[in-house]
């Protein structure tokens, strides 16, 4: 699992900042359970596997704690999004700055199969604890919310969503672009720290301080199941 920490000269300047904006310590005090989606972000064999084409070790021991997360959100009204990275031709085709340029020939080849659909590495880890209730959704670019690359705005807006839980991999790349992108669609955003998993403790810890600053609230497992028991709330 990470060491998870947070720099002291960014507490202390957040610090200041949040007393600047408000009084309170925590940002999301209280949530409504049933207008909740956890969102867990590309748990696919290809990040998740030993020796998988793009590999985060950390992200099999954060398992548990995703699994216990669905489980409290599942119980308590709200909805569990399982999002898959996928790599269609027209999606390297119409990304072409990314692939074209941020990888080789081999590596470009290397993702075309790691995550076409409905291959081995494209298939979700099959430790995650998934329900017939849960949705699946696929997703071509970092953030789950850039247009046109994936309908989870749409899913959420549809189940009248406001309050989004983010785990998933890695940490500094999808995981975080998804929760920069929700806060400013005016959800309000849940950052696991111990949730979420990334390459190096490093990478971890810069997105969890950078989060912290302006766009989610930071929490750790046990609390987030604690804030859904407690939001609990009849869905209309």
């Amino acid at each position: 699992m990470h060491q998870i920490k947070l720099i002291q000269p960014v507490v202390n300047s957040a610090n200041e900042a949040f007393k600047r904006r408000r009084a309170r310590p925590r940002i999301f005090e209280t949530i409504n359970s049933a207008r909740t989606a956890h969102v867990i972000i590309d748990m696919q064999n290809g990040y998740m596997a030993p020796g998988a084409a793009v590999e985060v070790p950390i992200a099999r021991e954060i398992v548990p704690n995703v699994n216990q997360i669905s489980q409290a959100v599942r119980a308590n009204g709200g909805i569990n999004v399982f999002v898959q990275y996928t790599t269609r031709e027209e999606d390297i085709a119409n990304w072409s700055t990314w692939y074209s340029h941020f990888h080789d020939a081999a590596s470009q080849d290397m993702m075309r199969k790691a995550f076409a659909p409905n291959s081995q590495s494209w298939s979700l880890w099959s430790e995650l604890d998934i329900a017939d209730q849960d949705i699946r959704i696929e997703k071509s670019r970092f953030s789950a919310f850039v247009p046109g690359t994936c309908d989870l705005h749409s899913i959420l807006k549809d189940r009248d969503i406001e309050t989004v839980i983010i785990t998933g991999v890695a940490t500094n790349c999808c995981c975080e672009s998804t929760a920069r992108d929700a806060m400013q669609l005016n959800y309000k955003v849940i950052f696991v720290a111990d949730g979420n998993a990334a390459l190096t403790d490093d990478f971890h810890n810069a997105s969890l301080n950078n989060l912290r600053s302006l766009y989610a609230d930071i929490a750790m497992t046990e609390g987030v199941v604690s804030l859904v028991r407690a939001g609990a709330q009849p869905r209309t």
